[in-house]
């Protein structure tokens, strides 16, 4: 910094040592951070977060993103596949980095080209949000049109959903907004691939995001290889009837929850909790079994044991506020979480909760023994949380006596703490034997190869499918639903796709005997398109797969895998369009 004075760094480091480097950069004030780095443990975010509110010269993007580029020449921060992009007006910001590289295609095809493209990154607690990526783009010059790609996690979608609406009333002639949202089809309670892919009780499934997205003026996709003629079709109804932009459009200039001035902001209005899901029971990486849990609380003071059938149940809950970046209490006087409210508070815990708030919320009896009473289960559940790594401590509270007994627990620890720095072991360990189903063996099986492999419910689905990138994963999954077929497995090979990936994701797949065809989807960005080729044709061979297949590849060496694929001599199915390769995996998945 002395020396060169740069304006921004890419921290490259591997998640267990990624949160010291991010912290190296904010403490030398770099501009920019920029943080590609996935499963970072939470609770060392937790800390880089509580770090950024304190300061105001630096900014972080990511981690879990694949960077920031500009495709006029400006600069490039990151891995990003550079055969896919090409100068021109489209900005796009993605929580997925696949889906963003078949975006870019998408508007090259187009002949739009892009202009800024921002991946804010897939991770539980990203440094730049969607929304405060939309205001970059608002004031970028060379933008004309954004693409937006979400997915399911946390609320970002629906800040994004005010930003817009706010956008719009103060922009006489607003840049058209397109959008996509994956994870319709997700697996309820599982995280899809990305450390963030999960919905924490009380946060929007992916269909009220594309909802609000809807109704707050964007266009939906639900693919990305639609992007292109979509905002096409939208920059040709704007021209036609298009004004000059009035001189006294209103700007926003609040700051948003990090300091530093990035653009501008706006601060994310108070959700309506009635728009949110049921509190429901989750399966993150790791829960533990109730048992264990009330031995964690009994370990603080904590009387608990299971619910006898008497007194009204009540949520009291400790989760993380991913839009204020920071953990939160959760309480409601019901188990239903429609009628639940968060109280975010500091990170590290401090022991400045509205402790008298909360208990108003939860109906309970004013009193001193009770406000006491419940002061010790809130204590009791942030001194676990933070001593164990939790991203989500649930429990049911009764009033008895005019105290607060808990009644029952259900506890999520942080698997990235586990997996990058084999933190909190036993308990990781104790709680994976409990839970071990021939379903999360295979699911390890597969962790071991680099691949993230969900088996998804129901006898009608009966398509295998195989793709790379998370975000790409989980929308296929969506569009071989819209198109009427169903799948059978979440997969994503993951960045260290090989042909060996490849053959072990075949053998995964074909372990469920429900699967009548294998769809294999894949984009090549950093993924060569004939390597996975070869992979799958090995597969085929080694394997002596009896099901059809369908391998659709776009991107990186794409006619060398379709040549690869349409040479082989073997009874494959090749497309290079995502609808025709969808629309066939279905016919074959009905014979």
């Amino acid at each position: 910094m002395e020396e060169l004075k740069p304006d921004a760094t890419g921290i490259y480091v591997a998640a267990h040592q990624a949160a010291g480097a991010i912290e190296e950069a904010i403490e030398a004030e770099v501009p920019l951070v920029v943080a590609v780095a996935e499963h970072i443990p939470l609770h060392d975010m937790l800390r880089i977060h509580s770090i950024l509110r304190t300061q105001s010269k630096s900014r972080l993007v990511g981690p879990n993103s694949p960077g920031i580029i500009s495709s006029i020449g400006k600069c490039r921060i990151g891995f990003q596949p550079l055969p896919c992009f090409s100068p021109g007006r489209v900005g796009i910001i993605a929580k997925s980095g696949t889906l963003s590289y078949e975006t870019v295609a998408s508007t090259t095809r187009a002949g739009l080209g892009q202009s800024l493209c921002v991946g804010v990154g897939g991770d539980i607690l990203p440094g730049t949000d969607l929304r405060e990526a939309l205001s970059v783009l608002e004031h970028d010059p060379d933008t004309e049109a954004i693409a937006l790609i979400g997915e399911i996690g946390g609320t970002g979608e629906l800040d994004a959903a005010a930003w817009i609406k706010d956008y719009h009333s103060r922009t006489r002639s607003p840049k058209p907004i397109v959008a996509l949202v994956a994870g319709v089809s997700e697996a309820h309670g599982r995280i899809m691939g990305h450390a963030g892919a999960f919905i924490i009780p009380g946060e929007p499934d992916a269909k009220a995001k594309i909802q609000v997205l809807q109704d707050a003026g964007v266009t939906v996709v639900d693919h990305p290889a639609k992007f292109g003629d979509a905002i096409k079709r939208r920059l040709q109804a704007q021209n036609s009837v298009q004004a000059s932009p009035s001189p006294f459009a209103k700007s926003s200039s609040t700051a948003g929850t990090q300091r530093r001035s990035f653009h501008t902001f706006l601060r994310r209005p108070a959700q309506p909790l009635s728009q949110r899901n049921p509190v429901t029971t989750q399966k993150r990486t790791i829960y533990l079994p109730e048992s264990t849990s009330f031995d964690l609380l009994r370990e603080q003071g904590i009387n608990a044991s299971p619910y006898s059938g008497t007194g009204t149940r009540r949520l009291l809950a400790i989760g993380i506020d991913r839009s204020a970046r920071s953990p939160c209490i959760i309480a409601s006087p019901t188990l239903d979480s429609s009628t639940a409210k968060r109280f975010p508070f500091a990170y590290p815990v401090e022991d400045t909760l509205a402790i008298d708030r909360i208990a108003s919320h939860l109906q309970l009896t004013r009193s001193d023994t009770t406000t006491s009473s419940l002061r010790s289960v809130i204590r009791a559940l942030a001194a676990i949380f933070k001593d164990r790594e939790a991203f989500f401590l649930a429990t049911h509270i009764v009033e008895r006596l005019g105290a607060v007994k808990v009644v029952g627990a259900n506890f999520g620890l942080d698997d990235a703490a586990y997996r990058s720095l084999g933190r909190q072991a036993e308990l990781h360990q104790a709680a994976a034997a409990a839970n071990l189903t021939p379903d999360t063996e295979a699911e390890t099986e597969a962790a071991k190869h680099g691949i993230v492999y969900i088996r998804l419910p129901g006898e009608d689905a009966t398509i295998g499918t195989l793709v790379n990138g998370a975000g790409l994963a989980m929308n296929t999954v969506d569009a071989l639903a819209l198109a009427g077929g169903r799948a059978a497995n979440f997969l994503d090979t993951g960045g260290k796709a090989t042909s060996e990936t490849v053959k072990k994701s075949f053998e995964l797949i074909l372990r469920d005997p429900r699967v009548k065809v294998v769809f294999v989807n894949i984009f090549g960005g950093l993924t060569l398109g004939d390597m996975i080729a070869r992979g799958v044709v090995l597969a085929f061979k080694e394997l002596e797969v009896k099901v059809p297949v369908v391998v659709r590849i776009r991107g990186t060496n794409e006619k060398e895998g379709q040549a690869v694929i349409r040479d082989s001599g073997l009874p494959l199915f090749a497309f290079d369009d995502f609808e025709e390769a969808a629309a066939k995996a279905v016919e074959l998945s009905r014979m």
